[in-house]
C-alpha cells in the first residue's frame, strides 16, 4: 500500500535508479553546469539526455535557471535529505534488531553452558 508520505522517496529513488542519472548527480556535487556540459560525457542526444535532467528536476534532486539561452543545473541538497532521513531510520532499526539478537545469543549461550 503506497501513501502520500512515501511518493517523495519512491520518486527519488525511481531517479536515482539510473545510472546516467546518478552519473549527473555526483558530477553536479562538483559544481552547477549547463545542460550541454552535462550531457557531454554521454553518448545520446541533447533532446535524449534532456528528459533525464526533468526526471531528476521532478523528483527534487537538481534545480535549473534560464539565462539567455542557457540553462543551467545545479544540485538541490534537500531531494537527497529525503533518503538520507529513511536510510537513517532503516539503519536505527537494524541495528535495534541485532543487538536483541545478540542478546539473545548471549543468554541462549548461558542457558546452555
Amino acid at each position: 500500500m503506497q501513501t502520500a508520505a512515501s511518493e517523495p522517496i519512491d520518486g527519488v529513488f525511481r531517479a536515482l535508479a539510473d545510472p546516467t542519472r546518478r552519473r549527473v548527480i555526483e558530477r553536479l556535487g562538483r559544481s552547477a553546469a549547463s545542460a550541454s556540459e552535462l550531457a557531454a560525457p554521454f553518448d545520446m542526444t541533447l533532446q535524449s539526455f534532456s528528459e533525464h535532467l526533468k526526471a531528476l528536476e521532478d523528483a527534487g534532486l537538481v534545480t535549473s535557471r534560464k539565462k539567455g539561452r542557457v540553462r543551467t543545473y545545479s544540485l538541490a541538497p534537500k531531494g537527497l535529505q529525503v533518503v538520507e532521513d529513511w536510510l537513517s531510520a532503516q539503519r536505527t532499526l537494524w541495528e535495534q534488531r541485532l543487538d536483541q539478537l545478540d542478546d539473545y545469543l548471549v543468554k541462549l549461550k548461558e542457558t546452555r553452558s
